[in-house]
């Protein structure tokens, strides 16, 4: 566990250099009728080749990706002034017991009435995006997959997903919704992952093998 290694930085992605994260659990149980999607045997070659080279793929980024990075800090501010909850930023949290996984929440949180532990998920997506979001329509599984996974690595019993827009009126810029921890749901994702991540170490010793 490296709560205090700060994300995005060199320390974090060495952290996670050829694991299994949350932010890619949809591509691990993506399918297709035919089968496992393009997405995972695809993200399992970055992983094979992270391994063996102990250096972190080079990670695509566009416009859309540098507006949520930017703007992410201002929408953990404008959570923590809704709802009077300071959050914890934490780095890189292992599966408590699946090898070479883990979960970077944007957050740990405290429930101030309860005291139950929580995460927190934060995107600043586009602007049709969040109108979207804010008139009802579902979380993308994929980021309902991430949580889950997110709740695998620290044990917690929910995660907060926010939609932050800045560029809406005020009182439309923030979305907030409660997830809850689905535990038969995260077994299924527990045992996808243990299958990914065996065959994952079976291209690494057969590669290993051909380089004599």
């Amino acid at each position: 566990m490296s709560e205090e290694i700060i994300q995005g930085s060199p320390e974090w992605f060495a952290q996670r250099c050829g694991k299994a994260t949350a932010s890619r659990i949809s591509d691990i149980v993506a399918k297709t009728k035919s089968g496992y999607s393009t997405s995972r045997a695809n993200y399992m070659a970055q992983l094979v080749v992270e391994r063996m080279t102990n250096q972190v793929a080079e990670s695509y980024t566009n416009a859309a990706m540098e507006w949520g990075t930017t703007n992410e800090p201002f929408a953990r501010a404008a959570y923590e002034a809704k709802t009077g909850v300071l959050v914890d930023e934490v780095g890189a949290i292992d599966h408590p017991t699946i090898p070479m996984s883990a979960a970077s929440p944007d957050g740990l949180l405290v429930d101030i009435n309860n005291g139950s532990l929580g995460c927190l998920e934060i995107k600043c997506p586009g602007t049709a995006q969040h109108i979207s979001t804010l008139l009802g329509e579902e979380i993308a599984k994929k980021y309902y997959d991430q949580m889950q996974w997110q709740l695998a690595c620290t044990g917690r019993y929910w995660c907060d997903f926010v939609s932050f827009d800045p560029r809406m009126p005020k009182e439309l810029q923030l979305f907030i919704k409660r997830v809850p921890r689905d535990d038969k749901y995260i077994a299924e994702l527990e045992g996808e992952v243990i299958q990914f991540l065996a065959e994952v170490d079976d291209k690494v010793n057969k590669l290993n093998q051909l380089r004599g």
